[in-house]
């Protein structure tokens, strides 16, 4: 709908100009030039287009460049786009338009303009003053009304009454505040951190108005007062460490039973075992550490559901390793194995230090030497082979 209309302006204003056109009294020497008494411009007619267009001179030029933010030497200027629309004559292509008021041309309007543009084009930026924490992420509360002489621990020990009071993650002390004057004397009131919401509202409810050493309480959610410009940048970037102890304080409020006694290490279900064998035992026939495994797992199975056994078959002291599924399984494996006989050899059991590997990397040479033995039992078997043959 609005470019039918922008379509009918046009058309009603080069109806305007052909009607001008005919009472035109000078130009007669040129019937396709015209001069728009009301401001001036100069037109062309345009055979093509059957339209009228204003004249590229170069008072247009300047004009132009003025209202579009260029200066005389054709430069981009933005101080120079302005400049009010009413004395820049139309676009090429367009109609001119009529004069227009605008406040750029009011007395002062170029200073009002720029301040309001500078105004809208600056960030909003956020005034100091009190702000509230939404209610579901607020766990701190203000208490004022208290003896002059309280002591931190004495603050802590009311506030615990409502919930469990935050410890900081790094220094472990609590996240409590009792303010002082410029002074260094206290003022009667501070900040307590809980580690849950609900503990807030219980707060509320239970201690304010009540009274300690004589002294009447007002207990509130908190407020802040935001001091200067707020920077994302000088924020703290929680650590690995920090988000770990926050969730140590959270499993206080686990309601999962404790486990009995200590908890055990995870390298205490690891029984090892050692003189189980030689590595020359498994040179001549590579089989014997599947039934030295099988062996192991069925014999350590009576103690215990087994999760793991592993042979390292080329360490020197013969050593293997059971993984159980409970530490005391491995304790009672211990105790039944070490020093027990197995295959003609004494064995040692003790539970694995968590730390030292047993492996065995095989050096080049080693390899070298069981390919060739590997090659050797290879071309023996074939000759026995060959000769059990009928010819």
């Amino acid at each position: 709908m609005s470019g039918n209309l922008h379509g009918n302006k046009e058309f009603d204003e080069q109806l305007r100009m052909q009607q001008l056109y005919g009472q035109r009294t000078g130009d007669k020497d040129d019937p396709y030039t015209y001069t728009d008494p009301e401001d001036g411009t100069v037109y062309d007619w345009d055979q093509d287009k059957k339209a009228w267009f204003p004249k590229i001179t170069e008072d247009f030029l300047a004009a132009y460049h003025a209202n579009y933010g260029f200066n005389e030497d054709g430069e981009s200027d933005p101080s120079a786009s302005g400049a009010a629309k009413a004395d820049v004559p139309g676009e090429p292509g367009t109609a001119p338009n009529p004069p227009t008021a605008s406040a750029d041309t009011a007395p002062g309007g170029d200073g009002a303009q720029a301040a309001e543009a500078k105004k809208k084009g600056e960030k909003r930026k956020a005034e100091p003053g009190w702000f509230d924490v939404d209610k579901d992420k607020n766990t701190n509360v203000y208490v004022s009304g208290l003896p002059l002489d309280v002591t931190p621990d004495e603050f802590v020990e009311l506030m615990s009454k409502c919930g469990i009071v935050m410890r900081d993650p790094i220094t472990e002390e609590y996240k409590v505040k009792l303010y002082k004057d410029n002074q260094g004397n206290l003022k009667g009131d501070g900040l307590c951190c809980y580690l849950k919401k609900e503990s807030v509202a219980l707060a509320e409810r239970l201690l304010d108005e009540s009274e300690v050493r004589g002294y009447q309480l007002h207990v509130e959610a908190a407020r802040f007062e935001l001091k200067g410009e707020y920077d994302a940048k000088k924020k703290k970037k929680k650590n690995k460490e920090y988000r770990k102890k926050m969730q140590q304080q959270q499993k206080q409020l686990d309601w999962r039973p404790e486990k009995k006694g200590e908890v055990r290490k995870r390298h205490e279900r690891v029984l090892i075992i050692q003189n189980m064998f030689h590595p020359s035992d498994f040179e001549e026939d590579p089989l014997v550490l599947n039934e030295i495994r099988d062996d192991l797992r069925i014999e350590c199975e009576k103690f215990g559901q087994v999760k793991k056994v592993i042979i390292f078959d080329r360490h020197p002291d013969g050593v293997a390793s059971v993984a159980f599924k409970e530490p005391e399984d491995a304790d009672v494996c211990q105790l039944a194995l070490d020093g027990r006989w197995f295959g003609g050899r004494k064995l040692s059991a003790q539970l694995w230090d968590g730390a030292t590997d047993y492996q065995v990397e095989e050096t080049n040479r080693e390899r070298e030497e069981r390919l060739k033995g590997w090659a050797s039992f290879l071309g023996d078997g074939k000759e026995k082979g060959a000769a059990g043959r009928p010819r």
